[in-house]
């Protein structure tokens, strides 16, 4: 079945063609700035003395300006005068000078909130701009007389402990106001830096939902404490995590993405005249039979014994550990058959392409390319090296290349059905990007072709009826997952896929909701159909049910990468929830699809 998700690529420059692109005047600037200071020591230009000046007139000016504002604000008794030009030698009054204050209008908590917030502002930044002032409800017993309602001190205090106070003024502000937009994005920033990061989702996710899902750089922040804390998370739970086999049918899927793998497609020629006892022979029976559980023990006894299939024995281990998750006990079983130049050239791509795919399960997309590249060298006729480069590039959204290799791997096999629809469907997505409704057509009429030529593949059929969803033909889009589904009726993919086709076309959810279940039905290790059940759950506005279906999502994942996603969205409705139950609030219902 094809994915059902979008990756996109960052458009433009790389970052690292950024990076060749600034450093040549970086480096001249650097070289430039250590001449100069050799040259002149510590003795300081006139021009810097005056910028220094400036500055300083600028900040004594600002303070007065805010004293004088907040003055009239709250309607404080007026203070005796102060030389603001003086507020350089001042220190923080100690605690025992304070006493509350009898001034401040109790009432007034719309403008007091506004204050605490607007004063947390500079708390971040005190180490840069010298003097900072602290909104108290108690008035501080200046040196220079009463009722002035800051508390001026010198800036020599840690960045972390000055987002501290950010946090307290803001959270002071937040008491007055639990629903005041910019105390909670301010107190949000101030704990991303101090490293509270559930504490700044949830905040980030108040401002959110307050907004409307409007905020944007409330929503940036979310994303990225969002893939933060789900790389935590995952990063421990995935060393910790019981690897198991996924269902028969998924493992069947797996294998058939290969037109010739060396192993599974020459499974006749391997039992031909050779000894039973052999413990790669009693895997491919156990494969031939359906039964996987003993696969990975069986191809152990080969390699120890050093016996006669001991490459094809390395190639079958490693696909069944890659299908566990355990990637990092696969990849040396694929190296070492790379590095045996002497055997079968099919084997030994074919290990290459697996080592590829799984560079890009990290996201090495450039290491990913350069394996597939030495398949090409090893076997330069091998279908399979191209249809699954192809994979990749549609992913990496490279539409255009991915077209080019499919093209090439039809030439090399043309009777390869499950490559060919997807060569049909990558020329949908070409004529998508280039906007072109004629290239559009032609390619849709060669996916329905595909449908007819191919009768017997369900992933053409699965792929026409993405194409005719996006094109709005909901009930054609609809008969060809049913057909799909007829050919595959033990794939629980279609019927997630079919699920989602109800919400985009009669926004019926519960019917949606329907036929997603009847995936787990089929198959109860279906992760794709947990992942959806908690979408659509989010979408409904109920937050508790979703956690339920991502954790169990996680429990299925079979690479850290997804298991980072699945707990993003696991702990995106942990904090969704908390939040609206916090501030009772009811999050905007988002359409379905």
């Amino acid at each position: 079945m094809a994915a059902n998700a979008r990756p996109t690529s960052e458009g433009g420059l790389s970052k690292w063609q950024i990076a060749v692109a600034i450093g040549a005047p970086l480096a001249v600037g650097l070289a430039v700035g250590a001449y100069f200071y050799t040259r002149k020591g510590s003795e300081e230009s006139l021009s810097m003395k005056r910028m220094a000046l400036k500055q300083r007139v600028t900040e004594r000016n600002l303070w007065k300006n805010q004293y004088r504002h907040l003055q009239k604000k709250l309607n404080l008794p007026r203070a005796k005068a102060i030389n603001f030009s003086r507020l350089d030698n001042l220190k923080r009054p100690s605690s025992t000078t304070l006493r509350p204050s009898t001034s401040h209008p109790k009432k007034n908590k719309q403008d007091l909130s506004t204050f605490y917030q607007k004063q947390s502002s500079s708390a971040g930044t005190a180490g840069k701009v010298g003097l900072r002032p602290i909104l108290d409800h108690r008035s501080a017993i200046w040196p220079y007389g009463e009722g002035v309602p800051y508390c001026f001190w010198c800036p020599q205090r840690s960045p972390k402990k000055n987002f501290q106070e950010v946090i307290e003024d803001c959270s002071k502000a937040l008491e007055l106001n639990s629903k005041y937009v910019k105390a909670l994005f301010r107190r949000a920033k101030a704990f991303e830096m101090v490293q509270e990061k559930m504490k700044c989702l949830e905040d980030t996710t108040a401002v959110c939902i307050l907004e409307g899902f409007g905020h944007q750089a409330g929503m940036f922040l979310a994303d990225k404490m969002l893939k933060e804390l789900g790389k935590e998370k995952a990063s421990q739970a995935y060393k910790e995590r019981q690897p198991t086999l996924p269902s028969g049918q998924f493992i069947r899927s797996y294998f058939s993405s290969f037109s010739n793998d060396g192993i599974t497609s020459n499974t006749e020629s391997y039992m031909e005249g050779e000894d039973d006892d052999s413990g790669f022979l009693k895997a491919v029976k156990a494969f031939q039979n359906g039964d996987y559980t003993d696969i990975i023990e069986l191809c152990t006894e080969e390699i120890d014994t050093n016996g006669i299939f001991l490459p094809p024995a390395l190639l079958m281990r490693a696909s069944f550990l890659l299908l566990k998750g355990q990637a990092v006990e696969a990849k040396p079983d694929l190296d070492k058959l790379i590095a045996m130049e002497d055997s079968d050239k099919k084997l030994r791509a074919n290990a290459l392409i697996k080592r590829g795919s799984m560079y890009m399960q990290e996201g090495n997309a450039l290491d990913a390319m350069d394996v597939f590249a030495s398949a090409v060298r090893i076997d330069p006729d091998n279908a399979d090296i191209y249809h699954h480069r192809g994979q990749l590039n549609l992913l990496l959204e490279k539409v255009d290349d991915a077209v080019k290799d499919f093209e090439k791997c039809q030439s090399l096999n043309a009777e390869f059905g499950l490559a060919y629809a997807q060569y049909c469907y990558a020329r949908y997505r070409l004529a998508i990007l280039q906007q072109s409704p004629m290239q559009m057509q032609e390619a849709l009429k060669q996916l329905e072709e595909c449908t007819v030529k191919f009768s017997t593949c369900a992933e053409g059929f699965a792929l026409h009826a993405q194409a005719l969803n996006d094109q709005g033909q909901f009930a054609r889009a609809d008969e060809n997952f049913q057909k799909a589904i007829d050919i595959e009726p033990d794939n629980p993919t279609a019927h997630v896929h079919r699920g989602l086709l109800q919400l985009a076309w009669k926004k019926e959810p519960e019917a949606a909701v329907k036929l997603i279940k009847k995936a787990l039905e089929i198959d109860e290790r279906c992760d794709f159909a947990y992942e959806t059940l908690g979408t659509i759950e989010v979408q409904r506005g109920n937050l508790s049910a979703a956690q339920g279906y991502f954790d169990k999502a996680i429990k299925l994942a079979r690479t850290e990468i997804e298991m980072a996603h699945l707990y993003s969205l696991s702990i995106a409705a942990e904090a969704q929830d908390k939040v609206t139950k916090k501030y009772a609030i009811t999050p905007p219902k988002q359409p379905f699809m």
